[in-house]
């Protein structure tokens, strides 16, 4: 990397470094302050667990025995295979995996570009000037940027946020104008920003348009198939570990909807910590496409407790797995992850995708209408409300009611089966086609 690459990276990190510092986190300059847990990997991996964060961590506040000896370890390893010719980026895939990431916003500057593959001199281009005033996509970037400012630090003076924001809308708008295949999504800024705090605009757009073009690329396509078919391996996945969590949320009917923000977000519209994206970012960077969609069942099947002890109503289910934790033990999930990649990879869970995509895709068009128009909470929370509506009815009517109450149940279920796969119109629509009003994410 060249000095003045080196230079914004440094001061990019420190912004970043700063936004953390200002929510009163407890890592230094950038640090992610990783977990000390060393988690057995067995052939079959007990998700089976209580609520609490886990053993002593750092990322939880508590110093883990013996952490600053190897995080000195990890930072002279991960420098050695950057200085190595050629750059071992094996060693550094194996670095961002393993226990605590790639350490600081520094390290990320340089580890980044590498596990992406993108060349140092696409890093040092200038980026060229966005015409705003004729882009299609335009004005949904510029509302869902507007959006944006809880993922800037707190505390940050308003004209320095500002620039920052409209170097987060030129980053999406180049990479669109110079990939006309990609089609923008609602949440799509979550992972720019991300990249923007860590790197500067200039290395993020060329991180986040190889990323786009790579990683993102299903998320990226005029209709959600894709992504519809991503989210589809996550009920396989959890079957195959805990099959009472799955057909719990089968008899709940509760559908995978709560899953799809985590996932084309890579996890950083729902994460309040900065620390815990970036760790994720380094993780999912280093590893194969489908590896966020493995991360959001290990968060299932963790919450198994809760899951079990909930109503099996769909929208009592949906609720609670949607408001995902902020204290979550994330190297023990990591690690997780990884493990059930290796056990049960993509190409073994295939079959059972697909048998879910033409189960989901049934119900597209009832309510393609709907999702497009209203949030998916919304819809849910209506639904529940006719149901209730119907079985009260029902009680005081003297006509047989059998049917009422399985009546109104197949309707929540097809709401949420519709949903599934009509959220492309919502969450993954070209502005086009997207509605001015549209709210998936608050």
């Amino acid at each position: 990397m060249t000095p003045s690459g080196l230079a914004n990276c440094t001061a990019s990190s420190q912004l970043a470094a700063a936004g953390r510092m200002s929510r009163g986190s407890p890592g230094r300059g950038g640090e992610v302050m990783s977990s000390n847990e060393n988690t057995p990997r067995s052939g079959g991996i007990k998700m089976r667990t209580t609520r609490s964060a886990g053993p002593s961590t750092p990322v939880n506040g508590r110093q883990g025995n013996g952490w600053d000896s190897r995080r000195k370890r990890k930072t002279a390893d991960i420098t050695q295979a950057l200085n190595v010719s050629p750059v071992d980026v094996a060693a550094l895939r194996r670095m961002a995996i393993s226990e605590g990431g790639l350490l600081t916003d520094e390290m990320r500057c340089q580890v980044w570009p590498r596990l992406l593959n993108v060349p140092l001199q696409v890093l040092d281009q200038e980026p060229e000037t966005v015409e705003r005033e004729n882009n299609k996509d335009y004005n949904q970037v510029l509302l869902d940027v507007q959006r944006s400012l809880r993922r800037f630090p707190p505390g940050m003076p308003d004209e320095q946020r500002e620039g920052l924001q409209e170097e987060l809308t030129d980053i999406i708008l180049r990479v669109l104008k110079r990939n006309p295949q990609l089609h923008y999504y609602q949440g799509y800024h979550d992972i720019v920003v991300t990249f923007l705090l860590v790197l500067g605009e200039r290395r993020a757009t060329a991180l986040v348009e190889k990323l786009s073009t790579h990683h993102l690329r299903d998320f990226m396509d005029p209709t959600m198939d894709n992504t519809k078919h991503i989210l589809n391996y996550l009920m396989p996945i959890i079957e195959r570990v805990n099959p009472e969590v799955h057909d719990f949320m089968q008899q709940a009917e509760v559908g995978t909807v709560f899953a799809l923000s985590w996932l084309i977000t890579w996890f950083g519209h729902v994460l309040s910590d900065f620390r815990h994206v970036v760790r994720l970012y380094d993780f999912f960077l280093a590893c194969h496409p489908l590896m966020p969609i493995y991360f959001a069942a290990v968060i299932v099947l963790y919450r198994e407790e809760e899951v079990l002890d909930c109503e099996c109503d769909m929208a009592m289910v949906h609720h609670l797995l949607s408001q995902i934790p902020q204290d979550l033990p994330y190297e023990t999930l990591i690690s997780r992850a990884g493990d059930l990649f290796v056990q049960f990879p993509p190409s073994e869970l295939a079959k059972e995708a697909a048998s879910h995509d033409c189960m989901a895709s049934s119900t597209f068009k009832d309510f393609d209408l709907a999702s497009t128009q209203q949030r998916p909470d919304s819809v849910l929370r209506r639904r529940r409300r006719q149901k209730q509506a119907a079985l009260e009815s029902a009680a005081a009517s003297s006509v047989v009611t059998v049917t009422q109450p399985s009546a109104a149940r197949r309707f929540v279920r097809l709401a949420v089966m519709g949903l599934t796969v009509a959220l492309g119109a919502a969450a993954l629509a070209v502005v086009n086609t997207a509605l001015n009003k549209l709210d998936l994410f608050p």
